[in-house]
């Protein structure tokens, strides 16, 4: 059999296996940080809200990052759910860090203020960066 096609079929179990694992805690992670937003991200979303959008997308990116280092120098699934979650409480942390910075940043991102949601997307970013490289080691 070809070395290629060879390395493929012994892999892909194990590709299947860790981007399953890495997708639950995701979603997880994510799911999470919804409950911790006073807000309805996808119904303010579906109304218009570009903040909204923006901070949820730093909380998707910013999370995505760690995960995926993680992957890259992960050693089992177990090691993927864990530092997972680790990640997820550190993404709250930073909706958390940002909530300090702006004052009543819930409801500024609520009426639409694109000025909080930037910066708010940009210290989750910022956290999921440095997360990601703390991570990959």
């Amino acid at each position: 059999m070809d070395p290629v096609l060879q390395s493929l079929f012994s892999g892909l179990p194990n590709l299947v296996l860790q981007f399953a694992a890495a997708a639950a805690i995701y979603c997880a992670g994510i799911a999470a940080y919804k409950r911790l937003t006073p807000y309805h991200e996808l119904d303010l979303i579906r109304s218009g809200n570009v903040a909204t959008a923006i901070v949820l997308a730093g909380a998707l990116i910013g999370l995505a990052l760690p995960i995926g280092a993680t992957l890259a120098r992960s050693l089992s699934v177990l090691d993927i759910l864990v530092w997972g979650a680790v990640a997820s409480v550190l993404q709250a942390a930073a909706f958390g860090l940002a909530s300090l910075l702006l004052r009543e940043l819930p409801a500024r991102v609520e009426r639409g203020d694109i000025a909080a949601a930037l910066v708010a997307a940009a210290v989750q970013l910022s956290v999921g960066i440095v997360n990601a490289g703390a991570m990959s080691g």
